[in-house]
């Protein structure tokens, strides 16, 4: 506990204020790519990050539970994002949405007129999408999702998973991936393995990529540790060796 604490006087909650963030990323991959990144250490209910001038550079992840926010502070303190490190602490103000949650919600009348009403629309949207909501799970699990990820062992599907897995190779072959995925979300991801170097998307090709290590052992490392990775909760990820 101390040494959480350590890292700002703010209490620890729920929500995650980061800054430091790279400017030139675009607002909805800056958020997807926060999803990608941080939905490791718990449910995420929201990503906030907005284009005003004022808020540049900063986000917030909005976590279920205090457990996820701490891991997430702690082991993704100065993580290089979009090449430079990010800088977390909790968040000073209780979220609007967990003030809702547990009835303690006053508007801001500021906030209010601030906020047109067609971005709110957006925002909301783009949270449920982004696995917030229970809803799309549901039809996604069953009926709704690719073949793919029906299939859940390696050989259900003839056509697209090869009969025999193919031998350890130094390139991973990744299937299922939501087609909102941008080789930038999947760099964050892999970056974390050591020897990483590469991702490679096929643009006529969406839901699979090719990510390069310097070698079978680093690349056998970062497949265990992503399989099944989920980037949206319908899409667990399916990792396997490329072909030589």
């Amino acid at each position: 506990m101390s040494e959480t604490n350590a890292v700002s006087e703010t209490p620890q909650n729920m929500t995650i204020y980061i800054n430091n963030l790279n400017e030139k990323i675009k607002i909805e991959e800056l958020k997807k790519s926060l999803h990608a990144v941080f939905s490791q250490f718990g449910k995420i209910l929201e990503v906030l990050a907005f284009k005003t001038l004022k808020h540049k550079g900063q986000a917030w992840v909005i976590f279920e539970d205090v457990s996820s926010a701490s891991n997430a502070l702690r082991q993704m303190q100065g993580f290089p994002f979009y090449d430079k490190p990010m800088r977390i602490q909790y968040a000073r103000t209780k979220s609007d949405i967990i003030a809702k949650a547990d009835g303690t919600f006053v508007p801001r009348e500021k906030r209010k007129r601030h906020d047109d009403k067609g971005k709110k629309r957006k925002d909301q949207h783009d949270a449920n999408l982004a696995g917030m909501g229970l809803n799309p799970s549901y039809p996604g699990a069953y009926g709704a999702t690719p073949a793919l990820s029906q299939i859940p062992y390696p050989g259900g599907a003839k056509s697209m998973v090869p009969e025999a897995p193919a031998p350890p190779n130094n390139i991973l072959f990744i299937q299922n991936l939501p087609n909102e995925t941008t080789p930038m979300m999947l760099q964050m991801l892999f970056l974390q393995y050591p020897g990483f170097k590469e991702v490679r998307m096929v643009e006529t090709k969406p839901g699979i990529a090719f990510v390069e290590y310097g070698d079978e052992m680093q690349s056998t490392v970062a497949m265990q540790a992503l399989q099944g990775f989920k980037i949206t909760p319908q899409n667990p990820m399916l990792i396997t060796y490329a072909k030589k």
